[in-house]
C-alpha cells in the first residue's frame, strides 16, 4: 500500500513539474503546428519568427518540445551523487532550480528523473557531454552518452528512468542534453513500446568546409542530409517515413563559417535553436545568441557564423496536423484518451517496475551499453 500512495504521489508532483516548467497542455492545432506562406515581398525574408529560448524551447509540429539541460554537476560520492553539503537548502524530489551550477530535478540522491510513465509520443535523448543510466518497465537498461543517443517509442505506454550518475569522484562531472518530445499519429498512440540506441560511432558526422576553407560539422541525427544518412528511426515513429521529412541536426560552426541547409518540401516545418556562440546571420538579419528561429522550410536557408562561432540545434520535420492533448506524461487526441491514460497506469503501472529503486544506477564501472527487452545486449566503451 505505501508503495502505490509513493508511486501516486510521485505521477502527481512530475505532473505539476512536466505541465508547469517543462510541457504546456496543448487543445487543438496551435498556429505553430501550421506552416503559412509569408507575406509576397520583392525579396522573400526565410525567417518567420523568432523568439529567446528559455528552459523550455518551444516547438512545431510533429515535435512537442525539447528542453535543453545544461547542468556543472560536482564530484560525485561513493552512492553516485553529490555530496551531501550540495543537498542542503535543496527541495530533493522536485528541484529544478539551479543552485551551484546544477539541478537535482526528481533526484533525492542521484540527479535525474527516477522511474514515471508515457504514453503516445517519443522521447529522443541527445546527450552532448556526460551519461545518463536508463532502466524501463519493458526490463531494458542502458549507460550512454558523450554523444549518444536514446529513442524510445512510448506507444500504448512504458515507465523509464533517466539518472545523472557522477562517476568521476576526483573532478566534475559536467552535464549538457537534449531532450526532445516527439508526437505520434493517432494510428500509432497505442503502438508497443520500443528501445532504441544511436550509438554516437554510428551517427554520421558531415563537415563541411565553406569558400574561406572555414568549417561546420553537423551531426545527422535523424534524417538525411546532402547524402549524409542518419540511423533508422524506431519502426512505429512518424520520422520511420521519410516522407515526413523529420530532421534532427546538430551544427558546429567555426567562427565566421558559412553553411546552406538545402530546401525541404512545401509545407515541412523548420526551426533552427541558436544555443551557443554571439550572433548568426540569416539572409540580411543578425540574430543575437540563445534564439529559436521558426524559417521557411521550401526556401534554402544561408547561415553565417559570428565571430565566436556557433552551435545550432535544426529540427524539421511534416507537420502531423493532428489535435493534440497533453497532459503531464500523456500524449493523445482527446481529453477522453488522456483520462483513460491515466486510469491505465494506476491499474496495470504499464508492466510495473522489475528493478530494485525507482532511481536505479547501475554499476560504477559498467562500460556505455543496451539491454534490450529482449536480452540482446550492446556494449562500447566509455
Amino acid at each position: 500500500m505505501s508503495q502505490k500512495i509513493h508511486r501516486r504521489n510521485f505521477l502527481e508532483r512530475l505532473t505539476l513539474a512536466l505541465t508547469t516548467a517543462i510541457a504546456t497542455p496543448i487543445s487543438g492545432i496551435t498556429d505553430s503546428m501550421r506552416v503559412s506562406h509569408p507575406p509576397k515581398k520583392e525579396k522573400m525574408n526565410p525567417i518567420l519568427n523568432i523568439k529567446p529560448l528559455g528552459f523550455q524551447w518551444e516547438t512545431a509540429d510533429p515535435f512537442l518540445f525539447c528542453v535543453h539541460h545544461e547542468d556543472y554537476f560536482p564530484e560525485g560520492n561513493e552512492f553516485m551523487g553529490p555530496n551531501k553539503s550540495h543537498l542542503q537548502n535543496r527541495h530533493l524530489g522536485d528541484d529544478f532550480i539551479i543552485k551551484d551550477g546544477f539541478r537535482m530535478y526528481h533526484g533525492k540522491k542521484v540527479p535525474g528523473f527516477p522511474g514515471h510513465p508515457h504514453r503516445g509520443f517519443e522521447t529522443i535523448t541527445v546527450v552532448r557531454k556526460g551519461l545518463v543510466d536508463h532502466a524501463d518497465s519493458l526490463g531494458a537498461a542502458g549507460r550512454y552518452g558523450n554523444g549518444d543517443v536514446q529513442w524510445m517509442t512510448a506507444g500504448k505506454g512504458v515507465q523509464h528512468s533517466e539518472m545523472f550518475p557522477l562517476l568521476k569522484s576526483n573532478e566534475p562531472n559536467p552535464l549538457e542534453l537534449f531532450q526532445i518530445w516527439l508526437n505520434l499519429p493517432s494510428k500509432s498512440k497505442m503502438v508497443e513500446p520500443h528501445f532504441k540506441m544511436l550509438w554516437k560511432e554510428d551517427i554520421p558526422n558531415y563537415v563541411h568546409s565553406d569558400s574561406k576553407e572555414l568549417k561546420t560539422n553537423v551531426e545527422v541525427i535523424v534524417g538525411n542530409l546532402y547524402g549524409h544518412v542518419a540511423p533508422t528511426p524506431p519502426p512505429d515513429s512518424w520520422a520511420a517515413n521519410s516522407k515526413n521529412e523529420v530532421a534532427i541536426w546538430n551544427l558546429k560552426m567555426q567562427a565566421n563559417a558559412t553553411f546552406k541547409l538545402p530546401k525541404a518540401s512545401e509545407g515541412v516545418n523548420r526551426t533552427l535553436y541558436f544555443y551557443e556562440g554571439n550572433e548568426i546571420t540569416i539572409g540580411t538579419e543578425t540574430v543575437g545568441k540563445y534564439r529559436a528561429i521558426e524559417v521557411l522550410g521550401s526556401a534554402e536557408i544561408e547561415i553565417v557564423a559570428g565571430n565566436e562561432g556557433a552551435s545550432i540545434l535544426v529540427l524539421q520535420g511534416k507537420p502531423i496536423g493532428e489535435q493534440v492533448m497533453q497532459y503531464g506524461p500523456f500524449v493523445m487526441n482527446t481529453k477522453e484518451e488522456i483520462s483513460q491514460a491515466f486510469e491505465d497506469y494506476h491499474r496495470t503501472q504499464f508492466g510495473g517496475w522489475p528493478w530494485p529503486k525507482y532511481d536505479q544506477v547501475h554499476a560504477k564501472e559498467k562500460p556505455r551499453f543496451a539491454k534490450h527487452a529482449d536480452g540482446r545486449l550492446e556494449e562500447k566503451v566509455i
